[in-house]
């Protein structure tokens, strides 16, 4: 890794908009809470937990990804893992997040939905207050559960206001195409949420195409598929529909055999909204820094590429128009600083 690109990406302000915080649980920390929770895990220690991170496929990385979870019970619990995120977050001058939480998960082992969203909220309301976070949480239903159980989670939702700010559809993608899911999402528009959802990923192009005139979703997360499909990928352009990019997942998922083969550059010469972003880090073996510098690295990306990457992350977000400026003003200015000047469209 070129240390200059890693500085420069680094220093570069960025949004996160496709980040799952039980995928950043360290085994340092799940052992951590395991102690402090009476729970015992199926590892020796951090350097057998570690080995175990070695997947076939989204499955069989979902089994390992749900384990962990049965280490977060109490609220500081779920504090503890946001903070150690937004740690990191500052330390990659990451300027907004818009992390995803799955309450089913939780919920379906008896861990109380308020407990789950104060101890994440209180965290993230502390990385806005110490190091100028902002945030939109987004909570995502699990497709591999019912439909009624979507339902209930979504009335659970409502009692907490503004503390969510958007409800998203993730976990197992084959086999869960979007349709089943458009009561729900229909209600969460009615009571103002926003919608994104998982698409494009392991499913075929259908699923984005779904999940867009389906359930109304304004963002589509990883959505890499779409270019199987000429017509969806001239739409998504069109539309300016934005596509969170996990790059490293997709590798360590055999999404795409390696990053040579990845198709975010092919996906930004197509005109495509595209953000990069790191999807459970703690498993996928890389923060956001670490996917700009492997995706740079493999695919030839300039220094204007990069640049045109943080600003689309601004632009994609959720923020209000003044705040989403005042971000794109920073991007730019770090840009100057080595050389760059311009916008999105001329970077």
């Amino acid at each position: 890794m070129s240390d200059d690109l890693r500085s420069f990406v680094q220093g570069l302000p960025k949004a996160e908009l496709h980040l799952h915080l039980e995928g950043t649980l360290e085994p340092e920390l799940m052992f951590q809470l395991a102690g402090r929770n009476g729970i015992a895990l199926p590892y020796a220690n951090v350097a057998s937990a570690r080995a175990a991170y070695d997947f076939t496929d989204l499955q069989s990385f979902l089994d390992l990804y749900y384990a962990g979870c049965s280490v977060l019970v109490t609220e500081q619990d779920f504090y503890d893992l946001t903070w150690a995120y937004l740690l990191r977050a500052a330390e990659e001058n990451i300027r907004h997040v818009e992390p995803f939480f799955d309450p089913q998960t939780h919920t379906e082992r008896g861990i109380h939905f308020g407990t789950v969203v104060a101890g994440i909220v209180r965290a993230l309301d502390d990385g806005q207050k110490h190091f100028g976070i902002s945030y939109r949480l987004i909570m995502s239903f699990l497709r591999d559960m019912s439909p009624a159980s979507a339902g209930q989670t979504l009335e659970h939702a409502k009692r907490y206001g503004r503390h969510i700010a958007g409800v998203g559809l993730d976990s197992a993608e084959l086999g869960h195409p979007p349709e089943d899911f458009e009561e729900v999402f229909a209600a969460a528009r009615g009571a103002g949420y926003h919608i994104v959802a998982h698409a494009g990923e392991e499913g075929p192009p259908s699923y984005i195409t779904g999940a867009l005139d389906i359930l109304g979703a304004e963002r589509i997360d990883h959505g890499v598929r779409c270019l199987e499909d000429e017509l969806l990928t001239a739409r998504l352009a069109m539309d300016r529909v934005p596509l969170t990019v996990c790059p490293l997942s997709n590798v360590r998922l055999r999404v795409v055999p390696d990053m040579a083969h990845h198709p975010l550059k092919t996906m930004m010469d197509s005109g495509l909204l595209v953000t990069v972003n790191s999807d459970d880090p703690a498993y996928f073996g890389g923060y956001l820094v670490e996917n700009y510098v492997a995706a740079a690295e493999a695919l030839g990306l300039t220094r204007g590429d990069i640049v045109a990457l943080a600003i689309a992350s601004f632009e994609a977000s959720f923020l209000e128009e003044g705040p989403r400026q005042e971000r794109i003003g920073e991007v730019q200015r770090h840009a100057a600083a080595y050389g760059f000047e311009g916008t999105a469209s001329t970077l």
